[in-house]
């Protein structure tokens, strides 16, 4: 393939996925929010949301769904979308108050703080699957949101980057379960750091009680 057709591949990949921005558009809605988040399934770290606002006129190509991106194109696209957005927000959830609250209502948590962290009210907000019923903003729930939504994909791209780079921060405070490789999802280093050394302060109490059948006693009162 051609750069030529690279480019003309990605702006048609772009086309479709502005679909849902376009159809508000043209109903007179200007500011719409993509709403995302990332880390509902790792045993330790926050659960992490990001909201944003995208001009109309905005041609970043490449923008999709952030598992489908290596982590370099996911860095630059980030720096793209926060240099040509509207406004952009994050909302966190620690793992204490993923604990407290379940790991859903947690995440809704995450998604309202982003929304609010906006500094442009957005007058219409596509979400990834969920729906926000504590908010009063009109909403749309996109099931794979994040493969059919540029605004919804930039969202994505926006939280991971961002929980990545804390869970390398985390890493480094809590070395043993290889946090900088598998983000604390389930990995066979990460069960191996947990037989080790048992949880640390950033691991879900909550998560680590379905893992108990692998004939493991942690003490998840640390």
């Amino acid at each position: 393939m051609t750069q030529e057709e690279r480019v003309e591949k990605l702006r048609l990949r772009l086309r479709e996925m502005r679909r849902y921005e376009e159809a508000l558009l043209d109903q007179g809605v200007s500011f719409v929010a993509g709403v995302d988040e990332v880390g509902r399934g790792p045993l330790a770290g926050p659960v992490t949301a990001a909201a944003v606002i995208l001009p109309a006129d905005c041609r970043i190509l490449g923008i999709d769904d952030s598992k489908k991106l290596s982590p370099m194109r996911r860095e630059t696209l980030a720096k793209e979308i926060q240099a040509q957005a509207i406004c952009w927000a994050l909302g966190w959830c620690d793992n204490h108050r993923i604990d407290e609250i379940n790991i859903l209502q947690a995440t809704r948590e995450a998604m309202s703080a982003a929304l609010r962290g906006l500094a442009v009210r957005p007058q219409h907000v596509l979400i990834d699957a969920l729906t926000l019923p504590e908010s009063d903003l009109p909403q749309t729930a996109i099931v794979r949101g994040d493969s059919l939504s540029v605004s919804i994909a930039a969202a994505s791209i926006l939280a991971k980057v961002a929980r990545d780079a804390r869970m390398q921060e985390y890493h480094r405070l809590y070395p043993g379960y290889a946090l900088d490789r598998n983000k604390g999802y389930g990995t066979r280093a990460h069960f191996d750091g947990l037989d080790r050394r048992g949880p640390c302060p950033i691991h879900r109490k909550s998560f680590l009680q379905n893992y108990t059948e692998r004939g493991n006693q942690w003490n998840t009162s640390r």
